[in-house]
């Protein structure tokens, strides 16, 4: 893209540069103009491109929500985060750490069962996550992750992670596949003895959620601004960055806060919700 402009700049002030031996008052004027008025443009795409640039490497953001607001702030991860060196993680400002276990009916993320021993030997409060496919039953993957992640009430919430998008396609109907979420809900509950959180981004809330599973804590993605569920029903948790930037992760992390103080997140831990 910048090229193409920095070319475009270049063949403009080629035209812009005035005929030898042509002398007209008026024309230099207007010529002038033409020059003031590229370098306005030029100064504007550099600003639109350095900017854009800054967002798409994480620099900048939307969102900013304030430790004074939600001082209980964490972030999620998985094996796109590789190797994490945990104990410079630890020394920023974070709560707890979401990990992604498992996805589908068998796929077991490889970097779990390091992420979640490490995750264990720090003093961050630790869940687990499972990326629901809509083509999978809900008993199939609920069974992978009850056989990938430990049953311990000093847990975070196990997370139903509910999205379109990266997801497969199905012929099932809207109430088959709400259905099939309610069957991994009550499997997980009963299994973990807490109530699941739902993660999910606002697509998936409006087509599927709206005024359903009242009694789960949601978990809402909205990169944009502080979210406003569409049936009006208040969020638990809120992803409102997915290029963060952290000590001891090189790359990209998605960051999260919870709705509430240290004494409702205790709680959210002690009675799943």
């Amino acid at each position: 893209m910048l090229p193409g402009g920095l070319l475009y700049i270049q063949r403009s002030l080629q035209d812009l540069t005035p005929t030898p031996g042509f002398d007209n008052p008026n024309g230099s004027y207007h010529l002038k103009m033409k020059r003031k008025l590229l370098v306005i443009v030029t100064l504007g795409i550099l600003i639109i491109v350095s900017v854009a640039f800054m967002f798409y490497q994480g620099l900048l953001r939307l969102n900013y929500p304030s430790y004074e607001q939600f001082p209980i702030q964490g972030i999620d991860i998985s094996h796109h985060q590789g190797d994490i060196d945990w104990n410079e993680l630890t020394k920023d400002k974070i709560s707890f750490v979401f990990i992604k276990a498992t996805e589908g009916g068998d796929f077991k993320d490889p970097k779990f069962q390091a992420n979640w021993a490490n995750a264990k030997n720090t003093n961050l409060l630790v869940g687990a996550y499972h990326f629901y496919r809509l083509c999978k039953t809900g008993t199939e993957q609920a069974n992978n992750f009850m056989s990938t992640v430990p049953k311990n009430d000093k847990n975070l919430p196990p997370v139903i992670d509910l999205e379109l998008g990266g997801n497969c396609q199905t012929n099932k109907t809207d109430e088959q596949i709400i259905q099939e979420i309610q069957d991994y809900i009550n499997i997980i509950k009963e299994h973990y003895g807490q109530a699941p959180i739902i993660y999910v981004t606002i697509e998936f809330y409006d087509k599927f959620l709206q005024n359903r599973f009242t009694d789960y804590p949601i978990w809402i993605r909205d990169i944009h601004s502080k979210p406003e569920l569409s049936d009006k029903r208040s969020w638990t948790f809120w992803q409102f960055a997915n290029r963060g930037h952290i000590k001891g992760i090189n790359g990209y992390v998605d960051f999260n806060v919870f709705n509430g103080d240290k004494s409702k997140f205790q709680e959210l831990i002690r009675k799943g919700e």
